[in-house]
């Protein structure tokens, strides 16, 4: 009887491929550039005097349009970084 040889590598040499490709990075930058841009239009609302209230801080754009912003820029994050081209 033959005994079969089972071929090992070594473990350093399984996967030579870099973990993040260049598609990776420019979605990592994609990702970035959208939660800048969440907080940019997060930001504002106040008043230049503390005796008025400014009721632009409760405007459409910073509670809600600039957080699903950000949560969409921190999802793209994740996909970049999981996903393997």
């Amino acid at each position: 009887m033959k005994k079969e040889q089972k071929k090992t590598q070594d473990p350093a040499q399984e996967d030579t491929r870099m973990p993040l490709t260049r598609r990776n990075y420019v979605l990592l930058a994609i990702g970035f550039a959208v939660i800048l841009l969440g907080f940019v239009l997060m930001a504002g609302g106040g008043s230049d005097s503390p005796d008025e209230f400014n009721y632009a801080m409760f405007s459409w754009r910073r509670i809600t349009l600039a957080p699903i912003l950000v949560i969409g820029g921190f999802v793209i994050e994740i996909y970049a970084i999981m996903k393997r081209y």
